[in-house]
């Protein structure tokens, strides 16, 4: 995801049609404060503000990826990032047979390019699914399919749920844990307290619950280091995603990208504001509270957690990478095209965007890669180069 970091006061006001349903989602979130007794915890906050039906801002139609959005995936930075992982793809698919399942497929730019490498090198799946929410994305998918490869549109289908048990094949998801609503917390003396929401004077606040949470045992390793004070989230809702894909993989290997850290990072002395991140117009900034259901809140994965909700669930970590490695092992610098073959602009424009997706002060450090397998032992070129499980 790109953007860049603002100053609240410059964050463009939205049109009047967006200020209304900004507010029908403000009053439907007060309703759930108010049966609350005035407070709501903050995973509730983020389910809403995201989620809530028709309001919510993956649950509504206003245009979230690319340049006319709030922000850029990989994807749309450059087709070479989902060819060089459709490499990886094709390496599995030839050990398990089976279909691809990308999970939560953006504007289709990914399913459009993997698709079209994946043909190239021979290894096109029956089926390749997306499992895709929000009706507006869908349609959009379905158009970007259409103008990039609409010869291997009949070879798609758009899911509502997760396919039943006995899927073989890859899972895909990019930039999609960072979306799942978290808890926060804050450290004080009688432990971590939980940090939700109230409303007051017209505008939605933090307030601190009098009650302590249970942190996740990995957490609860490092948390006596941490300072009184200390602010960040934890996501239980991740292993249950983590859970339900691995009830449904027979045989194959889940791909999972995202801008993370494993938990003695993630949770370091020093970041002791937490991860909390808002991207609003290319713009991004820490306040959720701002313009409800028109921006995107993520936090950072813990791919520690990831890892051990994998373990439990009956998976193997195969791989953890930092982007940038994954794709260069994947084969990008060779995908370019010659540079003698591009005019200026082009050959400017490609040196920028394999610099951004694979640099690490760009996308090539923040972004981490994390492969789960079942039942495939065969190794993976993603994390030839470089393997960093042993940081988990």
């Amino acid at each position: 995801m790109s953007t860049a970091v603002a100053d609240l006061s410059s964050l463009p006001a939205p049109a009047p049609d967006a200020q209304a349903h900004s507010e029908r989602l403000i009053a439907r979130i007060c309703a759930e404060i108010d049966a609350g007794c005035g407070w709501l915890g903050f995973d509730r906050y983020m389910e809403l503000a995201l989620y809530a039906p028709g309001l919510g801002y993956y649950a509504a139609g206003a245009r979230k990826f690319g340049e006319q959005g709030d922000f850029v995936t990989a994807p749309e930075i450059s087709p070479l990032f989902s060819r060089a992982l459709a490499r990886q793809v094709a390496e599995v698919l030839r050990g398990t047979g089976g279909d691809v399942l990308e999970v939560g497929g953006g504007s289709g730019a990914m399913a459009a390019d993997v698709l079209l490498e994946l043909e190239a090198l021979g290894a096109l799946p029956a089926q390749y699914c997306i499992l895709e929410l929000s009706a507006e994305l869908q349609v959009r998918q379905r158009d970007t399919l259409a103008a990039k490869a609409p010869h291997l549109l009949e070879r798609v289908c758009w899911l509502n749920t997760l396919p039943e048990e006995g899927f073989r094949g890859v899972v895909l998801a990019n930039e999609l844990l960072d979306a799942l609503p978290v808890q926060r917390f804050v450290k004080t003396e009688k432990g971590a307290q939980a940090r939700g929401v109230r409303f007051v004077d017209g505008r939605f606040h933090w307030a601190t619950a009098v009650e302590t949470l249970a942190v996740p045992e990995h957490l609860a390793a490092l948390f006596d280091a941490l300072p009184e004070g200390y602010v960040s989230e934890f996501c239980p809702a991740a292993a249950g995603w983590v859970r339900s894909i691995a009830s449904m993989l027979e045989q194959g290997v889940v791909l999972l990208i995202d801008y993370g850290y494993a938990a003695a990072e993630y949770y370091h002395p020093r970041r002791e504001g937490g991860t909390l991140m808002c991207h609003y117009r290319h713009r991004a900034h820490p306040d959720p509270f701002v313009y409800p259901g028109l921006q995107d809140i993520t936090a950072h994965v813990d791919f520690t957690a990831i890892a051990e909700a994998a373990v439990d669930a009956g998976l193997a970590v195969r791989g953890y990478n930092s982007q940038g490695f994954f794709l260069m092992a994947c084969g990008i610098t060779g995908l370019a095209q010659d540079h003698d073959a591009l005019d200026e602009r082009q050959q400017v424009m490609q040196a920028q965007q394999l610099r951004q997706l694979t640099l690490p002060a760009e996308m090539g450090e923040r972004f981490r890669v994390i492969a789960l397998a079942r039942d495939y032992e065969a190794p993976l070129r993603g994390f030839a180069l470089q393997d960093l499980r042993h940081q988990l």
